[in-house]
């Protein structure tokens, strides 16, 4: 693993702890250049609840790397979280940095109705 991979590791891992630690309900965000994913993981960490990303069908067409895609990600979780009885949730970034994709995601799921 590369320096750069290892530290975002590092940092993801302290982020969990802390999430872990509060006992909340998690949004997980995962990003590769390619595509973005998003999980709401239940607090004992053992079960998603909801997910949602660029893979999805309905959000397959166009381009799925860039920020209005990260946007659809972000209302789609909202709805699906919502659905499944999640209001809560605590932000996992995963490490990443906070802007562009992640920024956009997370503001979207907010707009849609996500508190965090």
């Amino acid at each position: 693993m590369n320096v750069k991979k290892e530290s975002r590791v590092r940092r993801a891992k302290s982020t969990r702890l802390h999430i872990r630690a509060l006992g909340a309900t998690r949004l997980c965000v995962n990003r590769t250049p390619r595509h973005i994913y998003a999980q709401v993981i239940s607090a004992c960490g053992g079960k998603v609840l909801a997910q949602a990303s660029t893979l999805d069908s309905t959000l397959r067409s166009g381009a799925t790397g860039n920020i209005d895609a990260a946007t659809k990600v972000g209302q789609l979780i909202a709805e699906r979280a919502k659905a499944a009885g999640v209001s809560k949730v605590a932000f996992d970034r995963s490490g990443f940095k906070y802007h562009g994709r992640i920024k956009a995601l997370a503001d979207a799921a907010r707009e849609a109705g996500l508190e965090f």
